[in-house]
């Protein structure tokens, strides 16, 4: 098997191309001009070409030169904050939205599965029950979310062979995240602030790699929910986890979304996904996030 990778500048796609390349599978991966900023030589070693997915008919040229029997489509504009400005909200729509088309449109014609990697942010705030793969009461409260969403219907439109894979609170070893953030913040700060509002479950992103491998590897196509295993949790729960087991000192102290200023985004306060419909198709769950939590810090050197 053949896979294509976009996005390898990102936590995810980096995450992917080098489990690819850890198991013999044939790969290339694609992303915009700075992908060697920070990344390792064992992904920087990989095929490696620069992408523009708004592109038509650059994306038609490139896979159809390649010809993928699978792509994991994990380029997007991911900053939730930044996707909010006036003046870039065109930009994350032809990232998003018209970049996706574009991959689906180019996988529909090589006939290539595609996988698509979506988010918690297409639902919005319906109630406190975790949301079903098959859900279809989207209310996305953001540019990200609307986006996103908008990804999701045009690969509906365009494919069958394809899996579309939602996660939430992503976190992973390269580029940012929350987890390196609050670290810096506790080690800065004596106290940090963070919403308790917010519901849902954290993805290590080495974890999530090894299912979507897994998943393009079968023909169980359709949308899935995928975070790692345990309880539901709010941000500051996460924030109490992390300084407990990273060994920061400051202190975490629970705070209202409508009293947190330090963004102007509106987030939803349920990201509870449910993520049945992975075993009753034979894949393995992702482990408890706090033992993701620990193998990252470990990892990534970021334990006291």
């Amino acid at each position: 098997m053949k896979v294509f990778v976009t996005g390898v500048n990102g936590q995810l796609g980096h995450d992917v191309i080098k489990l690819c390349m850890q198991q013999g599978i044939e790969c290339v991966g694609s992303g915009s001009s700075d992908f060697y900023r920070g990344v390792n030589d064992e992904v920087s070693n990989a095929s490696y070409i620069q992408l523009d997915v708004r592109n038509k008919e650059t994306v038609k040229q490139v896979l159809g030169k390649y010809k993928p029997d699978a792509l994991i489509h994990c380029a997007a504009w991911t900053n939730v904050e930044t996707a909010e400005a006036e003046e870039n909200y065109e930009r994350v729509y032809a990232i998003n939205t018209m970049g996706t088309e574009n991959v689906a449109d180019a996988c529909s014609e090589l006939d290539c599965k595609m996988l698509y990697v979506s988010t918690d942010y297409v639902f919005g705030d319906n109630g406190t029950v975790a949301h079903k793969a098959d859900d279809t009461n989207y209310a996305p409260l953001n540019v990200y979310g609307k986006t996103k969403l908008l990804g999701e219907l045009a690969i509906k439109d365009r494919l069958d062979k394809y899996f579309i894979v939602r996660t939430s609170w992503l976190f992973g070893q390269n580029g940012n995240n929350f987890v390196k953030s609050i670290i810096n913040a506790g080690k800065k700060f004596g106290k940090v602030y963070v919403v308790n509002d917010q519901i849902g479950t954290p993805t290590y992103s080495m974890d999530l790699a090894q299912l979507l491998i897994s998943m393009m590897q079968s023909d169980k196509y359709g949308v899935y929910h995928a975070s790692n295993e345990g309880d539901y949790i709010s941000w500051f729960d996460f924030t109490c986890e992390i300084f407990s087991q990273a060994g920061i000192k400051s202190k975490a102290l629970p705070v209202k979304s409508e009293n947190y200023t330090c963004t102007k985004v509106t987030r939803p306060f349920n990201s509870r996904l449910d993520k049945t419909k992975l075993t009753e198709n034979g894949f393995s769950s992702l482990p408890d996030w706090k033992d993701g939590l620990q193998r990252f810090l470990s990892e990534a050197n970021l334990l006291a």
